[in-house]
């Protein structure tokens, strides 16, 4: 397994076409803003798309977003992990925690003290050291949970 990124990839056509198989509503909107060249248009320039990848297969196993803004507009929180997603036949082995893990870090590297994630999950990021931090309204005016991690 090895972690690369969608923008620094030299073969974005694939990863596309990899994002487009998420059977996610938002797996399938993060594909529209890449495909259509919004995606930090929408959440900052330095939005990355980290994807966790099986090298010897080209598959995608999950990928996320690291970028300024997510779905809580507007808002002085920052930087926020967006779009976590696992294919189905790769859950189960914790993999989203390794690119969560991976995000983190550059995050820290960047020199933030914490990094923020909008979800209606509750159970999963815990397992990954995140709290629950407060209730803000997404940018669509519905309810969501927004979770904590310190660095």
């Amino acid at each position: 397994m090895e972690i690369i990124d969608f923008f620094s990839s030299d073969n974005q056509a694939h990863w596309l076409e990899e994002i487009q198989k998420s059977d996610w509503g938002a797996g399938q909107f993060l594909y529209s803003l890449l495909r259509d060249g919004k995606l930090q248009e929408m959440v900052g320039q330095t939005a990355i798309v980290p994807m966790l990848i099986e090298e010897a297969t080209q598959k995608l196993v999950s990928f996320c977003t690291l970028a300024p803004l997510d779905d809580i507009q507007p808002t002085d929180l920052t930087p926020w992990i967006g779009f976590v997603y696992t294919f189905p036949e790769f859950r189960g082995h914790h993999y989203a925690g390794k690119l969560l893990a991976y995000v983190e870090g550059l995050a820290a590297q960047r020199g933030e003290k914490a990094v923020y994630i909008s979800t209606n999950h509750i159970g999963l990021y815990e397992k990954y050291g995140y709290e629950f931090y407060t209730m803000l309204k997404d940018i669509e005016g519905g309810d969501s949970r927004v979770y904590r991690k310190a660095l």
